[in-house]
């Protein structure tokens, strides 16, 4: 993919999120990274997503150093050191979708109350501590959080998905933000059911095979 189509793709993305009910408004901030891995592109600070174009998105160094005409998303800093430090990573989405935002202002990560929990690489959804927004504090947070995971809530903020493609990563914060939403619905009953580690292991191994088509049998 040009890097053109990139920037497209970044602002359907974007887009997206807001008709899929994952984000709302001009919140939240979205990544991917150049195809010759020089960098990021990154959607621009205070933009609404309907009014983006392809020369609005900014191009980052893995210095942080920008090219464009706007300025980065004040969040680039955990996009620029998520991707840095995960080579698998090709894209990062930073929602504030509801619900997951709900359990990150209480605290709450999201425990293995649902074998799905496993989609986001791990035996929970981990909550990091919070930190201001745009500091390299937040960043440092959000990396250990998603260490062995594709996903974490941030304390008081929101959510943030990695995956190999816009498409997976748009994908994942859906699947995360349903979860949420039914832990959520669970805690006002009582206390869910919690999956041990050996079952989640079964079922991040079963995943692990039909990822790469082969029978989860």
């Amino acid at each position: 993919m040009s890097e053109r189509d990139l920037r497209q793709a970044l602002i359907d993305t974007c887009r997206r999120m807001n008709e899929l009910g994952v984000n709302q408004g001009k919140s939240g901030n979205a990544s991917v990274r150049l195809a010759d891995n020089a960098g990021l592109l990154i959607t621009p600070s205070s933009l609404a997503y309907a009014a983006m174009r392809p020369d609005d998105i900014v191009r980052l160094d893995w210095d942080g150093a920008p090219t464009g005409a706007r300025r980065p998303s004040s969040e680039w800093r955990f996009h620029r050191d998520i991707l840095r430090a995960r080579p698998e990573a090709g894209a990062v989405l930073h929602t504030h979708s509801m619900f997951a935002t709900t359990l990150a202002c209480l605290g709450k990560g999201i425990p293995a109350f649902h074998y799905m929990v496993a989609m986001a690489g791990g035996v929970d959804i981990r909550c990091s501590p919070y930190a201001t927004f745009g500091t390299q504090a937040l960043s440092d947070h959000a990396v250990a959080a998603l260490d062995g995971r594709k996903a974490c809530l941030l304390g008081n903020h929101g959510m943030i998905c990695l995956e190999e493609s816009l498409e997976k990563a748009l994908d994942l914060a859906v699947e995360v933000e349903t979860l949420a939403a039914q832990y959520w619905r669970a805690l006002q009953i009582g206390q869910p059911n919690l999956l041990s580690d050996t079952e989640m292991a079964a079922v991040l191994e079963r995943f692990g095979r039909m990822r790469y088509g082969q029978s989860p049998e």
